[in-house]
C-alpha cells in the first residue's frame, strides 16, 4: 500500500470499467485522483466510492474529443491538487461499423478521442510532469492494436496501433525530462460496456479462444497500470504491457502437437 502516496493522477474515462478500476486502485495506493469523464453520473459514483473508502478524488467534466475541454481539465486538475504526476488516457470512442458504412463524423471522433487526445494531454500536462519526481504518461491500448482484428472495428484497431506508435515516440522524446510513457494492451475484459454490446453466448465463445479461459477482471488490468505508474517501473518507457490471458499467443483449440507431427 502507498505506492502512489500523495501523487496526483488524472484518469480519463474514469467513471466506468477499466478506468474506474484504475481510479479506485490508485486512490487506495495513496494518489489524489482526478476522474475526468464525459459520463458525469458514473464519474460522481466513482468519486463517491473512492471517498467512502477514505481516498481523495474529484470529478472534472471532460469531452476528450474537444481540444479546449482537455486544456481546461488539465488546468483544473493542477489547480485543485497543486500539480500533476500521472496522466492516464483511458477514454475512448468505440462505434461499430465496417469501412464502407462508418460515418465520417464517427471516424473523426474515434481518432480525436483515441489518438489526438494523447498529444493534447501530453502537451498540456508536460509542464507539470516535468516538475514531478515521477512523471508518468499511461495509455490504454488493446490487443487489437497488436495482432487481433475484428470485422467492423478496423478504425479501433487503427487507433490502438497509432497509440502504440505514440508510446514509442513519446517515450523516446520525453525521456530527457525523466517522464516515462507506457501503455497497457488489454484483451477481453469484463465491463459494463462488454455486457451491453456482447451477448453471453458471444462472450463465452470468445473466452473459449483465450488460453486462460476467461475474460480479465477490470482490476487485473488496473494492476498493470499501477505497476507502470509506480517507482518499481521507473526504468521502463516506450513499452506496451499486454494483459490478455494469452490470447495473442494463439487459439487453445488448435491442433495438439501429436496431431500435426508425422
Amino acid at each position: 500500500m502507498g505506492r502512489l502516496q500523495d501523487r496526483v493522477a488524472i484518469v480519463t474515462g474514469g467513471g466506468r470499467g477499466i478506468g474506474r478500476a484504475i481510479a479506485e486502485l490508485f486512490a487506495r495506493e495513496g494518489a489524489k485522483v482526478v476522474i475526468a469523464t464525459l459520463s458525469l453520473e458514473p464519474g460522481r459514483e466513482a468519486v463517491k466510492a473512492i471517498m467512502a473508502a477514505g481516498g481523495q478524488a474529484t470529478l472534472v467534466p471532460l469531452d476528450m474529443g474537444d481540444r479546449d475541454s482537455v486544456r481546461q481539465m488539465v488546468a483544473k486538475a493542477a489547480a485543485v491538487y497543486g500539480g500533476i504526476d500521472i496522466v492516464v488516457h483511458n477514454a475512448a470512442h468505440i462505434p461499430f461499423g465496417t469501412i464502407d458504412k462508418l460515418a465520417e463524423e464517427e471516424l473523426d471522433r474515434t481518432f480525436d478521442v483515441g489518438v489526438k487526445a494523447c498529444f493534447w494531454l501530453t502537451k498540456d500536462a508536460l509542464p507539470y510532469l516535468q516538475q514531478s519526481a515521477a512523471g508518468r504518461i499511461l495509455v490504454t491500448s488493446s490487443i487489437a492494436g497488436l495482432s487481433n482484428a475484428i470485422i467492423g472495428m478496423t478504425h479501433y484497431s487503427a487507433v490502438k496501433s497509432a497509440i502504440n506508435g505514440f508510446v514509442r515516440g513519446a517515450g523516446l522524446e520525453l525521456a530527457r525530462y525523466g517522464v516515462t510513457v507506457n501503455a497497457v494492451a488489454p484483451g477481453l475484459t469484463d465491463s459494463p460496456h462488454l455486457r451491453r454490446t456482447a451477448s453471453p453466448a458471444a462472450i463465452k465463445a470468445i473466452s473459449a479462444r483465450i488460453p486462460l479461459g476467461r475474460p480479465a477482471e477490470a482490476m487485473e488490468q488496473a494492476l498493470g497500470f499501477l505497476y507502470l505508474a509506480s517507482d518499481d517501473a521507473a526504468y521502463i518507457t516506450g513499452t506496451v504491457l499486454t494483459i490478455d490471458g494469452g490470447r495473442i499467443l494463439g487459439d487453445p483449440a488448435g491442433l495438439e502437437l501429436d496431431q500435426v507431427m508425422t
